[in-house]
């Protein structure tokens, strides 16, 4: 599966806490993150991340691309309650990329360990192949 990581700044530590409980699951799986939440995370890590450029020189609008060519199966999205009126706007495109493109994505870490561990019991499946 390929899984999209991106976090606010102000949730970077949290994004990286989830990836160090859930390493062992997602080292299966190819990950991509932007720039900035991707080295944070693979120095957290030790996970193969490949980084796109950061958010605001264009690496959000990388993975809302991805997302929108189908090439993302699965997108963690660790957002501040109050994001500035950049990443707001890009949110809310991935938002609906998500939504058009049925792909599921988790804004909180409740939300991402239900997606994890359905991940790991083989409940996306679904999503091979398209």
């Amino acid at each position: 599966m390929h899984i999209a990581i991106i976090a606010d700044d102000a949730k970077k530590e949290l994004m990286a806490e989830f990836c160090i409980a859930y390493c062992g699951i997602l080292c299966h799986h190819h990950l991509c993150a932007t720039s900035a939440t991707g080295k944070y995370i693979a120095d957290a890590t030790g996970l193969e991340i490949e980084l796109l450029m950061s958010g605001e020189d264009g690496g959000s609008e990388q993975l809302i691309s991805r997302v929108a060519c189908d090439e993302v199966d699965i997108v963690f999205f660790f957002r501040a309650p109050e994001p500035e009126v950049y990443c707001r706007e890009n949110g809310t495109t991935l938002l609906r990329l998500c939504d058009m493109h049925t792909v599921p994505i988790a804004t909180n870490i409740a939300t991402a360990e239900a997606l994890v561990m359905a991940l790991d019991r083989g409940d996306l499946s679904w999503r091979e192949g398209r």
